[in-house]
């Protein structure tokens, strides 16, 4: 199904996830003082001293929904009440589902930029997701130039001015996807791997210089999450069947 032409509906209770699936849930971080209360909680300790560390309550107000929702959606698939959930951490911070609580091969990701939020969740396999709001108050070919390979700088200089920005933040959503779905955050450069970026060419992982062959192994895929937003998808899965569910 076409990015610009998918529907984010709600969710059957409970959310079935078949094994060739892969969920991704948009929920708004806005919420009102009684939903971010009993969101509240539902985090840990640990979540709430992190949402405490904010300097600007919209900060914290949107850390508290954006984890709340992740525990509230996880634990929908697993029947199990969201405050029970227990996350471990990678060496890249990284969340995930306690593996000595659970035995459901349940994988997950996140991303949220101003207001909004974006989870993708799939069984036995690699996902990455991540959102962000289109901001023109900054020079794109100078940050691709530190950042992208020379692949890409070459196709963001061949696009008009006028559509740069978008071009950009198409470029970056899906790079910063597949480096999330490998579980390796920006410690892997993102200058060794090159995705399309031109607005008439689908989501592609085109290339990755470490390692050739992997570019056939995965899907990158153009997300719709509402005006002024980019995002992308990362699932090493060719061809994956996408349902798009809103939250709450």
């Amino acid at each position: 199904m076409n990015a610009l032409q998918h529907l984010w509906l709600d969710a059957p209770e409970p959310p079935l996830l078949a094994d060739g699936e892969v969920h991704v849930w948009r929920a708004c971080l806005h919420q009102d003082a009684a939903t971010l209360l009993e969101l509240w909680s539902s985090l840990s300790a640990d979540e709430r001293e992190r949402a405490a560390r904010f300097r600007f309550r919209r900060d914290t107000e949107h850390f508290v929904a954006a984890r709340g929702a992740l525990r509230n959606i996880l634990g929908r698939y697993m029947n199990i009440a969201p405050r029970l959930l227990r996350f471990s951490y990678d060496r890249y911070g990284k969340p995930v589902l306690n593996g000595e609580m659970y035995g459901h091969p349940l994988h997950f990701n996140v991303s949220h930029s101003n207001g909004l939020a974006l989870y993708a969740v799939t069984r036995a396999r690699a996902v990455g997701i991540d959102l962000e709001f289109v901001r023109e108050d900054f020079d794109s070919l100078e940050i691709a130039e530190r950042f992208f390979s020379p692949r890409e700088v070459a196709a963001l200089r061949g696009i008009p001015p006028g559509e740069r920005a978008v071009a950009f933040f198409d470029c970056w959503t899906r790079k910063e996807a597949y480096v999330k779905a490998r579980g390796e955050g920006l410690s892997y450069p993102l200058h060794l791997f090159s995705v399309s970026l031109t607005p008439t060419d689908p989501a592609a992982l085109l290339h990755t210089d470490d390692a050739p062959q992997e570019a056939v192994r995965w899907s990158l895929l153009k997300l719709s999450p509402g005006e002024g937003y980019r995002a992308a998808l990362a699932v090493k899965e060719k061809s994956p069947c996408l349902r798009y569910w809103r939250w709450p």
